[in-house]
């Protein structure tokens, strides 16, 4: 077992307690510069897809090509995402974050150029392909704490803000810019997602002593490859898409019922709720001192999120819609918690924040996905039936967790006992296979 480090009374049983776990955290050198600096430079991820769609869709009239533009630019930080944070892994967040982020906002510029002065619609996607290069910056804070709080307690709390500041970013960044969108100019919100992202980058990056060192690897942790192919995680990232469907579900079918029910800015409500319950139980379990095991947890926490969906079939109006879906909300970022907690106990070291970000991909793909299956879901049968997406994906989530949990143990038993044993460094002739 890690032993506690020294000098934090407040980590231990029976030291005084601290009645705010989040005051606490801030004690932390330099945690209040590279948290303000990490949630400007995440803004521009949750504001760049939906503002590429206001854009196109009001400068060229056509819905199918916004989306099909937004979509090849979430493709492809999915795809790039976790490759850039292998690189970070490797070399050095002040090393990759400038240029990964600056290519991004180049190619976002471009994008913005092509839209205004009609250029054909090939360059639009050829545009979104490269901006995609956007580095995923909640990685990039959550690494920062995992080395600032190696061993303590307060990780768990670190955790805990870190999915509330999410939360936080994916309700105020969508309307933001569509806001600036339709009341400025097409390309206000993409725009404003560019300086965000320049500006954040620029706060962030300088901050050289919380700056998580590049960790060797050794033989106990050796580096082979992406750490996706360690099975625990992508369980962990499966899992995550699963429950990233029912927030696409909820998304999308949210504004069909509202127009439904004749009231469109009911769905501002009812997504309001949904994010207000996610955020309010993620402050919570940031305060708790966990006992049970993270696997048993993780199963805990996809069960509650299966059974809350159910009530999504039953709703009949906007009240009972937004009870319905504050319910699986509150499961939501405990959940997200749990997963990064296992990412950070089950990964390699030297492959921290590529597993960060995987599992973030996963969740992302799951948006996406959920988005696009229960909107042609309602297309044809109506909100009911994309309701019954979120059932389907909370029944997934449930059964991967299953599947995981004694990959998770076994997981976690090898990395207590190679921990154990110490670092060893790996033979100095031996082969580096980190590039294939």
């Amino acid at each position: 077992m890690t032993a506690r480090p020294k000098g934090r009374p407040h980590d231990c049983p029976g030291g005084p307690r601290i009645a705010n776990p989040y005051g606490a955290l801030f004690r932390t050198p330099g945690s209040r510069a590279f948290t303000a600096a990490g949630l400007v430079a995440r803004m521009p991820l949750s504001m760049a897809g939906i503002g590429v769609i206001a854009m196109v869709s009001q400068a060229r009239g056509d819905y199918g090509l916004a989306g099909a533009v937004s979509a090849t630019f979430t493709l492809s930080m999915a795809l790039c995402g976790p490759r850039i944070s292998r690189a970070v892994d490797r070399r050095g967040q002040s090393r990759v974050l400038p240029p990964v982020a600056g290519l991004s906002v180049v190619a976002l510029g471009a994008l913005l150029l092509c839209t205004r002065y009609d250029a054909p619609a090939w360059t639009l996607f050829g545009c979104a392909a490269v901006a995609g290069t956007m580095p995923n910056m909640a990685a990039m804070a959550r690494a920062r704490w995992t080395h600032a709080l190696k061993g303590s307690d307060r990780l768990h709390t670190a955790y805990s803000l870190e999915s509330v500041l999410d939360e936080l970013t994916f309700v105020v960044g969508p309307a933001l810019s569509v806001a600036l969108s339709t009341a400025l100019f097409p390309e206000a919100g993409p725009l404003a997602a560019g300086v965000l992202l320049i500006l954040g980058v620029l706060m962030f990056v300088p901050q050289k002593r919380t700056e998580p060192p590049v960790v060797r690897p050794t033989a106990g942790h050796p580096r082979s490859g992406s750490a996706i192919r360690g099975g625990a995680l992508r369980l962990l990232a499966l899992t995550l898409a699963a429950g990233g469907a029912i927030v696409g579900t909820v998304d999308v079918v949210s504004v069909s019922f509202a127009e439904q029910q004749g009231s469109p800015a009911g769905a501002g409500l009812v997504l309001s709720v949904y994010a207000a319950g996610s955020a309010l139980a993620g402050l919570v379990f940031g305060t708790l001192k966990l006992r049970t095991p993270l696997p048993r947890l993780l199963v805990i926490g996809t069960a509650g999120t299966a059974l809350t969906t159910l009530p999504l079939l039953l709703v009949g109006d906007i009240v009972s819609l937004s009870a319905a879906v504050f319910l699986p909300g509150l499961f939501f970022a405990p959940t997200m918690i749990v997963v990064m907690g296992l990412v950070e106990r089950t990964v390699p070291p030297a492959a921290l924040t590529e597993g960060m970000t995987w599992a973030i991909t996963g969740l992302s793909v799951g948006v996406a996905s959920g988005a696009a299956v229960s909107g042609a879901i309602v297309d044809r049968f109506g909100p009911g039936g994309g309701f019954t997406v979120a059932v389907a994906a909370g029944t997934a989530a449930l059964l991967t967790a299953l599947c995981a949990r004694r990959p998770l143990e076994r997981s976690l038993r090898e990395r207590t006992d190679r921990d154990a044993l110490g670092p060893i460094e790996a033979p100095p002739g031996a082969p580096d296979r980190s590039a294939h």
